[in-house]
């Protein structure tokens, strides 16, 4: 089997698990959210503030590990270098780890702060390099290019704000 074949089916495989932890939460856990009040809540498998062990498979291995492994699939298919995909596998392992430290210990600005500075940074850094990109482009590419633009700026809110 390929490396694109291997990417794409890691891709597909990823997806899907995305998706069913976005059903499964939303079916079951929305109900749960919107009817309890917050002590109530932290008494069942979904409490936030415990974490619950639905909560803690939702947040740290449903959606996000769906979406990573996804991206890893899709640089195996695109034949990103080796180099690339063992950077971002480290970075996936890293974040696992940290986000369960940090679902253990709480709230600790510090790290939230360092954290932040970290995002805004790669953010500038992916403006530097997108701009360099979009300046040798020419048609329909830049409009393209105008839109990986405006998905940049979206996941940095979205980063920021979460």
């Amino acid at each position: 089997m390929t490396m694109q074949k291997v990417g794409l089916a890691l891709f597909w495989v990823a997806a899907f698990w995305a998706i069913l932890w976005g059903v499964i939460v939303g079916i079951s856990a929305s109900s749960t959210m919107n009817t309890l009040t917050w002590d109530e809540l932290n008494q069942t498998m979904w409490a936030p503030a415990g974490p619950g062990p639905l909560f803690l498979l939702w947040g740290v291995f449903g959606a996000t590990l769906g979406a990573l492994v996804a991206g890893i699939g899709l640089l195996l298919y695109s034949g990103a270098k080796g180099s690339t995909v063992w950077i971002f596998g480290i970075g996936i392992v890293l974040a696992f780890v940290i986000a369960t430290v940090m679902s253990s210990i709480g709230y600790f600005p510090p790290l939230f702060g360092m954290g932040e500075s970290l995002i805004l940074l790669l953010f500038l850094g992916t403006l530097w390099l997108w701009a360099k990109e979009r300046i040798a482009l020419k048609g329909l590419s830049t409009a393209a290019a105008d839109f990986r633009l405006a998905g940049y700026v979206s996941m940095l809110i979205a980063a920021w704000f979460i």
